[in-house]
């Protein structure tokens, strides 16, 4: 489980093809790996994934073709930055929203409308994700949680303040760049309730 909140800004180091269609990713990190262990969870653009490999200035990670496929994580290339934060604790501060890095699916940006302290982005996003976007709701964006802005039928809409576009790589991404989107998982289980069969 994670907050949305990332901690640092990571750089791929490779990626590596693994028999079965997996890959391996190697990501260069310093904060996220002080206290990583094998087996702990850290979040690479919104996606889980189970540390393999670690040291000082990094880690590595298996990822499964069904994670390459539901999310942008199998466009990834050497060099290229990524969000990074580690599993919350008891202790976590909770200062994004309740967070899986389970992805269900892969949005693109459509536009983007820089102002003066922020940026509003537009993001084209699956239909069957955005039943589950609300105005002023919560998303998880590439990782980062987000507040909607506005919802339209094919679409919605973030405004990142300066230090969200410093400190992740939403600050990087422009018209066309694919997204990882994670929906609130309280939405899903919502719906799940009310439309199970009552007999």
């Amino acid at each position: 489980m994670f907050t949305g909140i990332v901690e640092e800004l990571g750089e791929v180091g490779a990626v590596e093809l693994l028999p079965g269609d997996a890959a391996r990713l190697s990501i260069r990190a310093r904060k996220v790996v002080e206290d990583a262990g094998h087996g702990d969870s850290i979040a690479v653009n919104g996606v889980c994934l189970t540390v393999v490999e670690h040291g000082p200035d990094g880690f590595s990670a298996d990822v499964m073709q069904e994670t390459l496929r539901r999310s942008s994580l199998g466009g990834l290339t050497a060099g290229a930055r990524v969000n990074l934060e580690r599993a919350v604790t008891l202790a976590t501060r909770m200062g994004g929203h309740l967070v899986q890095g389970h992805v269900d699916g892969v949005g693109r940006v459509r536009g983007r409308n820089p102002h003066p302290h922020w940026d509003v982005v537009e993001i084209e996003a699956p239909t069957q994700l955005l039943r589950y976007v609300v105005e002023k709701g919560s998303i998880t964006v590439d990782g980062v949680s987000l507040t909607v802005a506005g919802v339209t039928d094919t679409s919605f809409t973030v405004s990142l303040i300066p230090a969200t576009m410093e400190l992740t790589t939403l600050g990087l991404r422009g018209p066309g760049d694919a997204v990882n989107l994670e929906v609130d998982v309280l939405a899903k289980y919502v719906e799940r309730l009310l439309t199970r069969d009552s007999s």
